[in-house]
């Protein structure tokens, strides 16, 4: 495999292996050896070094002293501590679009992304529907202009899309359940209603979290 500009060696690494995460082929716990990754993807052991230490940025993977990078478990805390954390996270961006929209053109991107998730749940695309959902959060960055909040989504994110990606590929989750909240979050900030916003907001949040730990259970 070969890795090429625009993103920096180590960012493309650390994507390759974030996803392996993510959709699961690597495992809980298990060791991420430089020299085999190295090897197999035809790049420099710095460069390695570097993307696992961006993956330990964001949660994916534990670097420990004389015993390596190994893939983050999941447990019952972290999953809640993520989602309620993330939540009030989406919480802030919901409340920048709504008081930041001007123009029906303004909201435009979330009625594109919106379609986008329509198809890939009529086509049953877990992978797509998921970096979809996370697109939304994507297209409310401007609206906020906090540079701050931006980094600190952007690193817990990762770790997100491997929670859903988990409850989704269990079947436990219903792709539907997101459609339905997407429609009413949108609603809620055509209204610039604040408190609607975190009404569906905290609701979605306690459910993805509680799904995510029953498919938890059954790995």
């Amino acid at each position: 495999m070969t890795f090429k500009a625009p993103d920096s060696l180590s960012e493309q690494i650390a994507h390759y292996l974030a996803e392996r995460i993510i959709r699961g082929e690597l495992k809980p716990g298990e060791r991420i050896q430089e020299l085999k990754v190295t090897q197999a993807l035809n790049v420099s052991r710095g460069s390695v070094r570097e993307a696992l230490l961006i993956l330990e940025r964001r949660h994916l993977v534990a670097i420990l002293a004389r015993r390596g990078a190994h893939v983050t478990e999941l447990d019952e805390r972290g999953v809640r501590s993520l989602c309620t954390l993330m939540g009030e996270f989406y919480i802030l961006l919901g409340n920048a679009v709504a008081s930041s929209w001007r123009h029906e053109r303004d909201l435009e991107p979330f009625l594109e992304i919106q379609q986008r998730l329509q198809r890939a749940h009529a086509n049953q695309d877990i992978e797509t529907f998921v970096a979809e959902s996370f697109a939304v959060m994507r297209a409310a960055y401007p609206f906020a202009d906090n540079p701050y909040l931006q980094e600190t989504v952007e690193n817990l994110q990762p770790a997100m899309s491997r929670a859903y990606y988990l409850a989704l590929d269990q079947r436990q989750a219903n792709m539907v359940d997101y459609l339905e909240l997407f429609a009413r979050l949108l609603e809620a900030v055509v209204a610039r209603d604040q408190a609607r916003i975190r009404e569906v907001l905290v609701a979605y949040s306690q459910r993805s979290c509680e799904l995510v730990l029953a498919a938890l259970a059954q790995v």
